[in-house]
């Protein structure tokens, strides 16, 4: 049943707190959970939030402070202790085994077992019921590396609920969910909150958490900055607590003049997408958004463009040049940059420093008769930590350490680096928070407005609105229509990304 607002808390988190070496991440933070209630816990990245879930889930422990659970204190020491208590993380960062199929990822460590071995038909069995439950139509036999990204979350949601938890925490449930999925993730979570389920949910996308939250709490540099009660919910007053000033977004781009055609893009086809030509410009100092649905092929034309998956067909010019992209390192020499969607997995080297990050593009050119320039690394990372406001107790930080906004920075920092005529931006604020989405922005503009041409995919709606000069929309590989601003508005973008117009 949904939460009364005068029952007993289920969850308690009183005065909590975590230091690490030289970070404050948490300080007398507080917090209560009713059952049934959908909590959105929100703060720019650095504010705590990810610490606080780690240590309700049992991942890190808490220096100081309580955590009650129906009024009686409990000690969360371990992921199992955790889920003995019906506490279950939903991890950003996908946790499963993808060599292994759904049913055995669901039921992980906790396999049902029958004379002593694994109950194979329990598994298959119990898992097609929770799998359906979340909207993935699939056999429980489905070894995990088959799925889509967005198939592989719901997974994830699945294996978390196959727990009977009474606490669901989640993490960026959505960042990689197509619109269909996230609708299916949001009746999912009603259909808990009316058993009486509690759910913390952690996300970046305001517009998420006003369309679910019976309650918010903020947390704003490891402390509790405030709570809004549900008819308080709305993008400015979230903001105002989370970045600790007014509204500080909004604005669309202002469109200048564009210059002469950097990118010209005729005939290419992917080798996802083969026999489906695509054809396109991007001008200098223009900002171009791809946007479409999860699959449609969006990812697929900017990695053909950087030599990631050369193309299978079709011809590539910058500035009337044209490449033949046999891999990454012609497009990086003819004057391209890409940051990737995944900058975990294709962005950063997550263990080595942030000097060694930014200069990880030029290597190539600043080497001294094949070995490293020490001086020219030094001079690009303190030039870059100011240029991007990267915000590092040094530059000798392991980048795993730093916020998803200051890893972005890093990411981008070590192609302008190589000061790129065209820069290619995949979701370039997947999964920060909305001070580092802003500087992201502008920084696009910055770029913009020196001559650089900018292509860049985006999932959320209110990015492509805000940021695109056109946008061009890819509906199953193919370029459905053009919109140039003028024309451009969530019902236009969704009548091409959907098919439900013929191509423009």
């Amino acid at each position: 049943m949904p939460e009364d607002p005068k029952a007993a808390p289920l969850l308690e988190v009183r005065h909590l707190c975590k230091q690490f070496p030289g970070v404050r991440a948490l300080h007398q933070v507080s917090l209560s959970l009713q059952p049934g209630e959908v909590l959105a816990v929100i703060g720019e990245n650095g504010a705590g939030k990810s610490t606080l879930m780690k240590i309700l889930a049992g991942i890190q422990a808490a220096d100081r402070g309580e955590i009650l659970l129906e009024g009686q204190a409990v000690d969360i020491a371990s992921v199992r202790r955790a889920t003995e208590l019906g506490v279950a993380l939903i991890h950003q960062e996908l946790n499963l085994a993808d060599n292994l199929d759904v049913g055995a990822n669901v039921f992980l460590g906790r396999e049902p077992r029958r004379f002593g071995f694994i109950d194979k038909v329990a598994i298959a069995r119990q898992s097609a019921d929770v799998i359906r439950r979340v909207g993935l139509r699939c056999s429980p036999k489905t070894l995990v590396r088959d799925l889509s990204i967005g198939h592989q979350q719901l997974v994830e949601i699945a294996k978390a609920l196959s727990a009977n938890a009474r606490i669901l925490i989640m993490d960026e449930p959505t960042s990689s969910l197509s619109q269909g999925e996230t609708e299916q993730l949001y009746r999912v979570i009603r259909d808990l909150q009316a058993q009486g389920v509690s759910i913390i949910y952690i996300s970046h996308r305001l517009g998420e958490v006003k369309e679910l939250a019976s309650r918010v709490t903020v947390l704003r540099d490891g402390e509790n900055a405030g709570e809004l009660a549900r008819e308080e919910i709305n993008h400015d007053n979230m903001v105002r607590l989370m970045v600790g000033r007014e509204n500080i977004g909004g604005r669309h781009r202002v469109t200048a003049d564009r210059g002469k055609v950097l990118l010209e893009v005729e005939g290419l086809e992917t080798a996802a997408h083969r026999g489906k030509a695509l054809n396109f410009r991007v001008h200098a100092g223009e900002i171009v958004g791809v946007a479409g649905l999860v699959g449609a092929g969006r990812t697929e034309i900017l990695d053909a463009l950087f030599g990631v998956t050369p193309p299978h067909a079709g011809t590539v010019r910058i500035e009337g040049e044209a490449l033949r992209l046999r891999s990454a390192r012609d497009a990086i020499r003819a004057g391209m940059g890409l940051v990737p969607e995944d900058r975990k997995l294709s962005g950063l080297v997550i263990e080595m420093a942030v000097r060694e990050n930014l200069s990880l593009a030029s290597l190539w050119r600043d080497q001294r008769r094949g070995l490293l320039n020490r001086a020219r690394e030094a001079a690009i990372s303190t030039e870059m930590i100011q240029k991007l406001n990267i915000r590092t107790p040094s530059e000798r930080q392991i980048v795993r350490l730093l916020s998803g906004g200051n890893q972005q920075k890093v990411v981008i920092g070590k192609w302008l680096a190589m000061q790129p005529r065209v820069l290619l931006l995949d979701e370039p604020t997947r999964g920060i928070d909305v001070g580092a989405k802003q500087e992201i922005y502008d920084l696009m503009e910055q770029l913009a407005a020196e001559g650089v041409g900018i292509l860049f995919v985006s999932s959320e709606m209110e990015e492509i609105l805000r940021m695109s000069d056109r946008t061009l929309v890819v509906h199953e590989g193919r370029i459905a229509g053009e919109l140039p601003r003028a024309e451009l508005s969530e019902e236009a973008v969704m009548k091409l990304a959907t098919g439900s117009v013929a191509a423009a």
